[in-house]
C-alpha cells in the first residue's frame, strides 16, 4: 500500500505568501506592473467584504498576466523559483520532505497557490504528484481565468481522491503537513497530521516548529 505525504505549500513549506512574492518579483521585473497595484488591492478588499468569491479574487488579482504567451509564463516561473522562490523555503521542511522521501513516500505538493510556479518548487523537490491552482491557456496564451475551483479546503480532498482513484493508500500511515485549519479536510484523513509553526493555543493537531 501507498504511504502519502501530503504538503501545502505557503507558510509550510515557504516562509511567505507566494502569490504576493510573484507579484513584488514582477513589479521588480517590470516596473510597468505597477498599474496593476490597484486592481490587486482591490482583489482582497472585494473577496474580504464578500462581493467576490476566492475564484473572482484571485483571477482579478493575476490579470497582470493576461496575454503573456505559455512560453513567457514558464520562463517567468523559472526564474521567480531561481530568485525568489527557492530562496523563501524553510530548511526543516525540506529536510522532513526529502527524509520522507527516502522512505518511499508518496510525496504530494497541494497549494491554492497557481500551478504554474508551484510545479517548479515540485520539480526540485522530486515530488510525485503537484497540485495548485490551474489557470487556463487559450491559444497559447495566457487568460487570468481559472480552470474549475480554487485548490482550498475541500477541494484539496476532491483533487486528491480522483486522482488516487485506483490506487491502494495507507491512509492511517500517511501524513499531512500544513500551517493552517483551513486545510482541515486534508488533516483528517491521515492517520498523521500536523501544524506547522502554529501560534494559537489548544491545537487540535501536533505543531511542528519549522525554521
Amino acid at each position: 500500500m501507498i504511504k502519502l505525504a501530503l504538503f501545502d505549500v505557503d507558510f509550510t513549506l515557504t516562509k511567505k505568501e507566494t502569490l504576493i512574492s510573484f507579484f513584488m518579483f514582477m513589479l521588480k521585473k517590470h516596473p510597468s506592473d505597477i498599474l496593476h497595484v490597484p486592481a490587486a488591492l482591490a482583489s482582497g478588499s472585494l473577496f474580504k467584504l464578500g462581493f467576490f468569491n476566492e475564484k473572482q479574487s484571485k483571477e482579478l488579482f493575476l490579470r497582470f498576466l493576461k496575454g503573456k504567451s505559455t512560453e513567457e509564463i514558464d520562463a517567468l516561473a523559472d526564474e521567480f523559483f531561481v530568485t525568489v522562490l527557492r530562496n523563501i523555503l524553510y530548511k526543516d521542511g525540506i529536510r522532513k520532505l526529502q527524509e520522507l522521501k527516502e522512505k518511499d513516500y508518496f510525496i504530494i505538493l497541494t497549494s491554492a497557490s497557481p500551478e504554474f510556479y508551484i510545479k517548479k518548487l515540485g520539480d526540485m523537490l522530486k515530488a510525485d504528484k503537484i497540485m495548485g491552482t490551474k489557470f487556463e491557456i487559450k491559444d497559447g496564451v495566457f487568460t487570468a481565468k481559472m480552470l474549475g475551483h480554487n485548490n482550498k479546503g475541500q477541494e484539496k480532498v476532491l483533487r486528491l481522491y480522483e486522482y488516487l482513484n485506483g490506487m491502494e493508500i495507507d491512509y492511517e500511515n500517511s501524513c499531512m503537513f500544513s500551517d493552517s485549519l483551513s486545510d482541515e479536510p486534508l488533516l483528517k484523513i491521515v492517520g498523521n497530521p500536523y501544524l506547522i509553526n502554529y501560534k494559537k493555543k489548544n491545537p487540535k493537531y501536533p505543531v511542528l516548529n519549522w525554521r
